[in-house]
């Protein structure tokens, strides 16, 4: 069984529409997705946001299940300025080596980049400090997950495979500050304080085109994560793929 992390909804949905056979089920107030991508067996799960959320999300998952292996997907913000919204994020300091290989191989046609992934204890949107970021860390994009599942997976002997997918870029700030677009405490955008702080700054035309990037990055994403669970994509010891219910 294969286990799929996403931070929110908004990042899986195209996704998930793909997955077949699901069913939800919920445990200890953290409900999880049952599916089968061809002939693999996958578990989704949504982290939410940030590092407290995130950390006991994942220990209700995998305190329950063995995995073969995880992939720790969503978006990420670039710091580098080459990325662009869609390019693909392949973590080379948090994937494992072989499940790494391989993926680069099967995505290798696609806008794919190995390189650093940083995760961040607060979202990142002012550009001086992406690029500070860019040069302290030699990292090229941030999130705000990867490191903890990184964390868990090697405590459980779990193979990481990160993939992520920029949904911003190094060169254009978010079109609104990052506390109004979304409240890490409560994890989920205020559409009240969202509609205020439009109505005193009319702006509209750049989240319109914020959530046309989104929608790119979301496709993009969900795209490449069927091409990899329908490639000969296993885990490092080789074990062979589950085979899904005829029902």
């Amino acid at each position: 069984m294969i286990a799929i992390t996403f931070a929110l909804a908004t990042e899986s949905s195209a996704f998930l529409r793909r997955v077949g056979k699901k069913t939800s089920k919920s445990h200890n107030g953290v409900t999880t997705v049952c599916g089968w991508i061809k002939n693999k067996e996958i578990v989704i799960l949504h982290t939410g946001v940030g590092e407290k959320i995130c950390r006991y999300r994942l220990e209700n998952l995998l305190q329950e299940t063995g995995f073969t292996f995880l992939i720790g997907s969503g978006f990420a913000g670039a710091v580098r300025e080459d990325l662009q919204v869609g390019d693909l994020i392949l973590a080379e300091n948090f994937s494992d080596p072989q499940l790494l290989s391989v993926a680069q191989r099967i995505l290798k046609n696609r806008a794919v980049h190995t390189a650093k992934l940083f995760t961040s204890k607060t979202i990142i949107d002012s550009l001086p400090e992406r690029s500070a970021m860019a040069q302290r860390y030699r990292a090229a994009a941030v999130d705000m997950e990867t490191e903890i599942i990184a964390n868990a997976c090697l405590a459980r002997g779990i193979p990481l495979l990160s993939l992520r997918v920029i949904s911003d870029t190094s060169t254009e700030n978010l079109p609104a500050p990052p506390n109004v677009l979304f409240d890490v405490k409560k994890q989920k955008t205020s559409f009240l304080k969202l509609s205020l702080y439009l109505l005193k700054h009319p702006n509209a035309n750049r989240l319109f085109r914020f959530a046309r990037q989104i929608r790119f990055a979301r496709e993009n994403l969900a795209d490449s994560l069927i091409t990899l669970l329908q490639s000969e994509l296993v885990n490092p010891q080789g074990a062979a793929v589950s085979k899904p219910p005829t029902k």
